[in-house]
Formats: structure tokens, C-alpha cells, sequence
């Protein structure tokens, strides 16, 4: 009895001791699981929180706001495509992408590869279903164009409480995954339909926990979450749920084996997912064998337990080293936000520009130190006023109460005013305001924020060149009353010539005796006469612009002029003047004595480089032409030509090559062509001679 007592007790023993062992390494395991399970969390929020802001902060974006308001520009979709692929870069995210309204895809950081997101439709993802209504949207799914797994998060644009449309950054998890399938033990994320998206065991994806319901399969389907999925299998777990343990008891084949592992679920209910981390229940079923083994045999009692108590010390030690790990890094964390803190404070003090934050009802909120001492008031004195601030200029008072009523009503000038303000030791400073609606994290208008520039010294230079263009314009026209005498006189000449001419003339034939061609000398001098006031009049709107007559005047007309004012001469040296019109009765506007004045310069130079020829070479040819919106006319003779190193100086001011000569006809026509908007040039022909030619607008 005794014995079967002993034997019943020591059964009940070693019974008891394998169950205390179970129980314990099941509690070990399950407060390592936790603690790994917590680390994974902490890894998945941290890469969510890394790019939580980037969709907010895009979203603000100018030219994103401007891009949703007139989607067919080019230049915008640019510059919106390569800041979303400069931040891409920057951050490391899968993709950013803007759409609109409708769902369709505006702009992408992935514009130039193949697998663009851009003209795709978005419509129907949650993320997009969410944020159109105001509201941020977080979703996981397989990408429409890709194929790719994801998370999207989404963000509404929005400009004067209106959703313009949407911001959305997709974040790959694969590196986490990949991490995981480095690892030893299995890890599982699933959604909150049970269906795994995201294992280190590859077989598992887009399994469930449990059957699928058809709600959720439909909802699944309409929204393309999984691809083309609409069927998904249950996982092959069996599950039971040990007493004394939050995990619970998983059975599975890995790798073609059949495997027991310990497993614990972490819920994300900021991410609608749940974490299942696992251990392997060897060590638990080693524990209990050993604990066994131990109470049988009493003699290795102690040996068994000390050698369990050492392995018990190292896997604590292998914990807590654990845990000073986390909390190491826990702290790291804290002190990198803590640094971005202070980074982002030290970036708004260094602003040169001032930047201040006012409520919906005006009350100044914030203000950065450039604001303060571009007015001359601390922040304490500014924080908390209202319309109207002890910066207001006191003369412009109804003005800038103007101002901030419209910009607090939404109405402020994209483009920025201009305001004068009073800096509180008394001088005046110039700025320019730029407001733009103030929203916070939850995409709920709460204020306005305004920038500041400073423009005193831009207006102060601006002033300053404005004095000294006015200073140069004088002294050019001083400098050019030289020039305009030299030119007086050389235009003057030729109807004075022509004056002399016509007197002598008529002195003659008043000699013969009454003669009705003293009548036309007589006139004829009259006529060179007010040429000659023309031309003293024509001069001087050199010097004054403002007193030039232009207007409209056909071609043919001043050709006829100039061809009748030089038929004397050309008949005189037995000159041809050949006569080649083309222009379709085009006309000009402009000064027509000045024009004809061109004409008669140009003509007048071709009669004298002919005049030595022999007869059947003096000839001068005038043609007209119309090219395109201007005319062209040009002067060609068949004399010597230009020396070709002179080619360049014939327009310059004094350069002539006859003796007698002023060498400013030339430079005149070049000036009287320019200041009709033309241009003139010169070449030499290929059989002999020059060619002056002269092109001007057009007027319908």
C-alpha cells in the first residue's frame, strides 16, 4: 500500500511538475511574444507615422491647390509631377499621386514610368471614397495599375471649406515583410475581415481566419482590394485555447512539416488590422518532458533543476537586454522628435520673412520673430489683438481695415498687396501680404496665415533707378543736340540747293522777258521751301518724339513723292530710274516726309555712284515687295559697290567715302527706319553695285 501509495504520489508529482512546467514556459513564451509583438507594432506604426504627414503637407501645396483648378495646364501638371517625385525620393514612400473630384489621376511622381498611375480611374477605393468626403482615408489593397500591395493613405484638398480633391501616398510594406521572412518565427497581418495580407509564410497570404461572408466578398470585389481575387480559403489552422495564457495553441504545416506553435494577437485599431506573432511550442513540450524527467528521476533532480534554472536566467537575461533594447529605442524615438521639434521652432525663427496666424475672427495667434522686429512689438504685445494692430499705419487706417476684412473673408489677392505700415519707433515700412486659409490636422479651416515681406529697400531702389533713367534720358537728348545740328544741316542742303537752283532760273527768265514758266519756278521754290520747314519740323521730333506725325500712308505714295522730287536730277545725269512694284497697295504707318526723306537719300546715292558710267549703265532700280507683315523695299545701282571691310561702318555716323560729303545720310535713314520699327542693310550685287534695302510694318 505504502509503495503504491509512493508510486501513485510520486506519479501525481511528476504529473504536477510537468504541468507547473507547461504552464510556466507557456507563460514565459507568451510574455516574450508580447513584447515581440509589441516591438512589431512599434515598427508598422513608426512606418506609418513616417509618412502620415506627407499627404497633409502635399495637399497644402500652392500649385497642387492650383492644379485642381485648371487641370488642363501643362506647366502646373509639371511642377506638381516633379515635386510629388522629388518628395517620393525624399521619403522613401511607394508613390504620391493627386486626383480629382472624379477619381481620375492628375499628377504622379511615377509620370515617366511605365506603370504611371497618370489618366488612371481611382474612383472606387475606400481611401478615395473617405477623403472626397472630408474625412482622411487609410486603406490596404493591391494597386489598380501595378499589381503592387500597399497602404494608401489619403488626404482632402481643400480651399475655402471646399474639397478640390485628393492627395494619396501609397507605402510599401514588403521590406517588413521580407524582414519577417528572415526570421525564424511566423508572423501574421490580417484585416479586419480575417483575411491575411502581409505573412513571413508566403502559403498563408489572402487566406481567412474564417469563411468569408458574401457581404464582405462583394465588398472586397467592388473595391479591387485583392486583385482579382473573389474566393479565399480558409487557413489550415486548428486552434485551442490553453488555460493560464492569453495566446492561444496553433497546429499548421510549414515547409511540408507539421508544426505546434504559440500564438498571440495584437489588435491595431487605428488600422482596422491585428498582429498575430507565434513561437514555437518545442521548448514548451521540451519543458514539460524535462520536468518529467526530472521528478522521475531523483537523483538528477537537483542537476536537472539547476540546469533549468540557469537556462531560466538566461532567457530572462536575453529579456531584459530585450527590453532595455526597446526602451532604448523608445527613448532614441523621443529625442529624434524632440530634435524635429526644436529643428522645425529653429526654422520658423530663422524665416526672413514674417509670418503670422490669425483666428477666423481676426485675433492675432502667432507670430514669428522676423514679424516682430519687421513692426518694432514683441510677441507678447501682438499675441491676442485685433483689428485694428498697433502696426497700422494711422494714414492708411480705412484702407487696411479693407484688406483684412477681405482676407479674412477669403477674398485676399492670390498674388499679395502691398501695405504701408508703422514700425513702433515711427518710420515707415513697405510690405507685401500673401494670406492663405489655415487648416488644422483634422482638415478643419481654423484661421488664416499671412507672410510678410519686407519691399521698403526694393521700393527705395526702385525710386532711386527711376530718378537716374530720367537723369540719362536728359543727358542723351543734350548729347544728341550735336548730332540733330549736323543733321539739320545735311538735309537742309539739298533743298536749299534745289532753292538756288530754281532762282537762278527764274532770274533768267525774267531777263527774257513775262514767261508763264517763272510762274512754275517760282512754285517750285515755294515747294522746296515748306520741304524745308518739313524737314526742320520732321528733325526736331528727334529731339521730342511726342511731336512726330504718324499716320497711314500707302507705299505707292511716298515712292511717287520721292520719284518726282528727284526727276530733275535723274534727268540731269541721264539716270533711269526703274520702277518694280510689287506691293499690293500696302500701307504704313509713319512720318512721310521722313520716309520720303529715306528715298530721296537712298536714290540721291545711287544717281552719284552711276553718274561716271557709261549710258546704258546708268540705271537704278526701285522694287517693292510684301513679306508677310511687312513691306520691303529696296534701292539697287549697278556703281562700284562698297569696299567690303567698309560694309559694317556705312550706317555709323560720319563715315563717308566722298570728299564733300557729311557722312550722316546714311545713319539718318537708319534712325528714321528704326524709328518706325524696321530695319535696313546693305550688300553688294553679284554683278556689280549695291543694294540698299529697307523693310517696315504693315498696317490692315
Amino acid at each position: 500500500m505504502l509503495a503504491l501509495a509512493a508510486a501513485a504520489g510520486a506519479i501525481v508529482l511528476v504529473v504536477a511538475a510537468g504541468n507547473w512546467a507547461e504552464r510556466f514556459e507557456l507563460q514565459v513564451k507568451t510574455d516574450a511574444l508580447r513584447q515581440a509583438a509589441a516591438a512589431h507594432a512599434l515598427g508598422l506604426r513608426g512606418l506609418v507615422e513616417k509618412h502620415d504627414f506627407l499627404p497633409h503637407a502635399a495637399a497644402r501645396h500652392p500649385d497642387v491647390q492650383d492644379l485642381l483648378r485648371a487641370p488642363g495646364d501643362p506647366a502646373l501638371r509639371a511642377r506638381v509631377n516633379a515635386y510629388f517625385a522629388d518628395l517620393q525620393v525624399t521619403t522613401g514612400a511607394a508613390a504620391l499621386f493627386l486626383v480629382d473630384r472624379a477619381g481620375m489621376t492628375l499628377a504622379t511622381s511615377n509620370w515617366n514610368l511605365p506603370t504611371s498611375f497618370m489618366g488612371q480611374s481611382y474612383h472606387q477605393r475606400p481611401y478615395f471614397e473617405d477623403a472626397i468626403r472630408g474625412k482622411r482615408g487609410i486603406f490596404y489593397g493591391l494597386g489598380l495599375t501595378t499589381g503592387q500591395s500597399g497602404l494608401f493613405i489619403a488626404e482632402p484638398v481643400g480651399a475655402a471649406g471646399k474639397i478640390l480633391g485628393v492627395v494619396v501616398v501609397k507605402i510599401s510594406l514588403e521590406p517588413l515583410q521580407a524582414t519577417w521572412m528572415r526570421g525564424s518565427e511566423p508572423v501574421v497581418l490580417r484585416d479586419s475581415r480575417g483575411i491575411v495580407f502581409l505573412s513571413s509564410v508566403p502559403a498563408w497570404l489572402f487566406h481567412g481566419i474564417r469563411p468569408v461572408s458574401a457581404a464582405d466578398a462583394r465588398w472586397i470585389a467592388e473595391h479591387v482590394q485583392y486583385g482579382n481575387r473573389r474566393r479565399f480559403e480558409v487557413l489550415p489552422w486548428t486552434v485551442s485555447a490553453p488555460q493560464g495564457v492569453d495566446g492561444f495553441i496553433l497546429r499548421t504545416t510549414l515547409d511540408g512539416q507539421r508544426a505546434r506553435l504559440l500564438a498571440l494577437d495584437t489588435p491595431l485599431p487605428e488600422l482596422g488590422w491585428t498582429l498575430t506573432v507565434t513561437s514555437d511550442m518545442k521548448e514548451v513540450v521540451q519543458a514539460r518532458q524535462a520536468a518529467l524527467a526530472l521528478t522521475a528521476l531523483a537523483m538528477a533532480l537537483v542537476f536537472v533543476g539547476a540546469l533549468y534554472w540557469r537556462l531560466r536566467e538566461k532567457r530572462y537575461a536575453e529579456q531584459q537586454s530585450a527590453r532595455l533594447e526597446l526602451e532604448r529605442r523608445v527613448e532614441e524615438r523621443t529625442r529624434d522628435l524632440q530634435k524635429a521639434h526644436a529643428f522645425q521652432k529653429a526654422m520658423e525663427d530663422s524665416l526672413l520673412v514674417g509670418m503670422r496666424a490669425r483666428d477666423p475672427e481676426g485675433k492675432i495667434i502667432y507670430v514669428n520673430p522676423s514679424l516682430c522686429a519687421m513692426v518694432g512689438y514683441s510677441a507678447e504685445e501682438l499675441l491676442g489683438c485685433r483689428p485694428p494692430y498697433p502696426y497700422w499705419h494711422p494714414d492708411d487706417l480705412e484702407k487696411q481695415a479693407r484688406e483684412s476684412d477681405a482676407a479674412l473673408q477669403g477674398r485676399a489677392a492670390p498674388h499679395g498687396f502691398e501695405s504701408r505700415i508703422r514700425h513702433k519707433d515711427g518710420h515707415d515700412v513697405i510690405t507685401m501680404v500673401y494670406t492663405a486659409p489655415l487648416v488644422d490636422a483634422q482638415g478643419q479651416h481654423c484661421g488664416w496665415m499671412s507672410s510678410v515681406v519686407d519691399i521698403t529697400a526694393q521700393k527705395q531702389a526702385e525710386a532711386r533707378q527711376r530718378e537716374q533713367e530720367l537723369r540719362l534720358q536728359r543727358s542723351a537728348r543734350l548729347a544728341s543736340v550735336g548730332e540733330m545740328a549736323s543733321t539739320l544741316a545735311h538735309e537742309l542742303n539739298q533743298p536749299l540747293m534745289a532753292l538756288s537752283n530754281f532762282a537762278v532760273a527764274a532770274r533768267a527768265l525774267a531777263a527774257q522777258g513775262p514767261s508763264d514758266m517763272i510762274a512754275g519756278a517760282l512754285d517750285e521754290i515755294v515747294d522746296q521751301s515748306k520741304r524745308a520747314s518739313e524737314i526742320v519740323k520732321r528733325v526736331r521730333s528727334f529731339i521730342n518724339p511726342q511731336r512726330a506725325l504718324y499716320e497711314r500712308v500707302p507705299v505707292a505714295t511716298v515712292i511717287a513723292h520721292a520719284e518726282a522730287l528727284l526727276r530733275p536730277e535723274l534727268q540731269r545725269h541721264g539716270v533711269t530710274l526703274r520702277l518694280s512694284l510689287r506691293d499690293g497697295g500696302a500701307s504704313i504707318r509713319g512720318d512721310q516726309v521722313l520716309l520720303q526723306q529715306v528715298l530721296v537719300n537712298l536714290i540721291h546715292n545711287a544717281v552719284q555712284a552711276v553718274q561716271d558710267l557709261p549710258a546704258p549703265r546708268r540705271c537704278i532700280d526701285l522694287a517693292s515687295e510684301l513679306a508677310g507683315p511687312a513691306i520691303s523695299i529696296q534701292v539697287a545701282d549697278r556703281g562700284p559697290g562698297i569696299p567690303a571691310e567698309q560694309l559694317d561702318q556705312v550706317f555709323t555716323p560720319f563715315h563717308t567715302s566722298k570728299p564733300d560729303g557729311l557722312g550722316l545720310g546714311l545713319s539718318i535713314c537708319r534712325t528714321i527706319v528704326e524709328a518706325h520699327g524696321g530695319a535696313i542693310a546693305v550688300e553688294n550685287r553679284a554683278g556689280g553695285g549695291a543694294a540698299f534695302t529697307f523693310t517696315l510694318p504693315t498696317v490692315p
